[in-house]
């Protein structure tokens, strides 16, 4: 009876229990979406989930060492540096969706580094100058040390249409073999463009590409050679606001133009792009506009009566290019040769020609010690008539990749390009020095100075010399596993005059503080027709 009992109340409890649990609610599995592969665009592509845009990430991971040569200890900054180094990283994000108009891409890059030593692996004056790296201010890392960080990538592709933050259409080439990029060349591998692209059939195609200026402007040549500055003292940068760039405004007196360019026109860059099973050619040409400011409002210096010139007028500088790569599967499988050439008139950057001594200044002196500048200004203004006077180059590469074994490949690289500008420009910035230094009675210039045409110190003076460079090179790389280089490079870099003599900055450095001796021959200065350097790069990297 008391089991009965027992057994009756437990079925009760039982039947209020379910009762009561049919009135919950019933918490059901959130079924799990697994990551897909995309097998539409290629290896390493997956769904992002719950979309149907496929996404690839990838990267890499680079070790750099290098040495070059130093024949200088000189008193002063950036002299006598033989070894750098740098640790560089990159991110890749790649997406695509396939719509009714073809294929939506978005691609991004990330790279950023840490690098010390010497000027080309350790630290980047060209790329301090357009923000892509950062100075240290240390006494013993100022000039030595740099953070770089750039948005290498940033760009939408979409029926054709390629805008973001891309490499340069007119581009071909590109140190496509090379470790250090240092054949004279253009390589502009990050800049602001928009672009159409037609693909006409048979793997040739039309390109219109309206592309960010600023990427490729080398500054109009001022005597007075300002440059921005960081302050070893504090944490403050300091930037360049304003280049004064003196000009006549009457017969004894003369003004100043700022010739700091200012954004205005986007450069157009045309291309007509062939691509074959046997390699693949390419014709590239582009404008540049070139511009100044206004005359200076304050008062000009000098007697005599002023004369003001008519406002400086913009100017269209231009540039193309030829390349080809023909690939040559019959020497060894992988093996291809490039062939480049390009020609500018007040478009410097667009054939390349100050790629390995450094960009985006008007002359610069990276070899180490080295014995006079090369100039790169896209032009000059005339004094006497307040205009544009461009500049031209040229350049000429080429470059082999041969595949010992599947493991093992060379590359061989070589290039030659010029810079000139004309005798008549050379002759007005001498007779500006003249009017100028007369007033001032010293040089205001410093190495900048052209001296009075017709004087040994005209005849010596480095500024606004025609001068050529040649660069060869070869390199090793080992890949023992896929994706992995292990490789070293070595190259010979000369620079020169293509006329005449100039000082030698390394044996006569105080040499443009005596232009009166110098022109009366109490001061006595060594002087040099070229100058030199090697060097060797170790690189390490890993792509994933």
């Amino acid at each position: 009876m008391r089991f009965l009992k027992s057994s009756l109340l437990a079925s009760a409890f039982a039947a209020v229990g379910a009762a009561h649990a049919a009135d919950l609610p019933v918490k059901k599995a959130v079924p799990i979406e697994y990551v897909r592969v995309c097998t539409a665009y290629g290896a390493g592509f997956f769904y992002i989930p719950g979309t149907d845009t496929c996404l690839r990430v990838s990267g890499r991971a680079r070790f750099e060492g290098g040495y070059q040569t130093s024949y200088s200890r000189q008193y002063g900054p950036n002299v006598g540096d033989t070894s750098g180094y740098q640790g560089r990283m990159r991110i890749n994000l790649d997406a695509r969706t396939q719509t009714a108009y073809g294929t939506l891409r978005a691609f991004v890059r990330l790279d950023a580094g840490a690098r010390t030593g010497y000027s080309g692996v350790g630290q980047s004056g060209t790329q301090q100058r357009i923000g892509q790296a950062y100075a240290g201010i240390g006494t013993d890392s100022f000039g030595r040390d740099s953070q770089y960080v750039n948005v290498d990538k940033a760009f939408i592709q979409f029926a054709g249409l390629t805008a973001g933050r891309a490499s340069s259409f007119f581009d071909f080439y590109a140190h496509d073999f090379e470790i250090a990029g240092a054949t004279a060349g253009s390589d502009v591998f990050s800049t602001n463009l928009l672009a159409y692209t037609a693909t006409i059939g048979n793997g040739l195609t039309a390109t219109i590409s309206i592309e960010d200026p600023v990427f490729r402007r080398t500054p109009i040549f001022s005597p007075f050679g300002v440059s921005a500055m960081v302050s070893s003292g504090s944490v403050s940068n300091f930037g360049v606001t304003a280049q004064p760039t003196p000009i006549f405004v009457g017969p004894g007196r003369y003004g100043l133009v700022d010739s700091i360019e200012k954004s205005r026109m986007p450069d157009f860059v045309g291309v007509v792009r062939l691509d074959q099973a046997w390699g693949s050619a390419q014709i590239s040409a582009a404008t540049h506009e070139l511009n100044v400011g206004n005359l200076s409002t304050a008062a000009s210096t000098g007697t005599g009566p002023t004369v003001v010139p008519a406002h400086t007028s913009n100017v269209q500088g231009w540039a193309v290019q030829g390349g080809l790569k023909i690939n040559t599967p019959f020497i060894a499988p992988g093996d291809a040769l490039y062939l480049q050439g390009a020609y500018g008139d007040g478009a410097q950057l667009y054939t390349g020609y100050s790629q390995y001594t450094g960009s985006y200044t008007q002359s610069t002196t990276t070899i180490q010690g080295q014995k006079f500048a090369q100039y790169f200004s896209d032009a000059t203004i005339n004094p006497f008539t307040g205009q544009l006077e461009t500049s031209t180059s040229f350049t000429a590469v080429a470059s082999y990749l041969h595949y010992w074994t599947p493991e093992w490949r060379s590359a061989f690289f070589g290039s030659y390009g010029e810079q000139s500008f004309s005798q008549s420009a050379r002759a007005a910035q001498g007779a500006i020095y003249n009017l100028v230094s007369g007033i001032s009675g010293s040089n205001p210039f410093g190495s900048n100075a052209v001296g009075t045409p017709g004087t040994r110190f005209y005849q010596l003076s480095q500024a606004l010399r025609d001068t050529y460079q040649f660069v060869a090179g070869a390199s090793i790389i080992w890949s023992p596993v896929k994706d992995l280089d292990i490789g070293v490079e070595g190259f010979y870099t000369q620079i020169g005059l293509k006329n005449g003599r100039a000082i030698d900055l390394d044996k006569s450095p105080t040499a443009y503080a005596n232009v009166a001796g110098i022109n009366n021959g109490t001061f006595a200065v060594r002087t040099a027709t070229q100058d030199s350097v090697s060097q060797v790069r170790f690189r390490v990297q890993r792509d994933f």
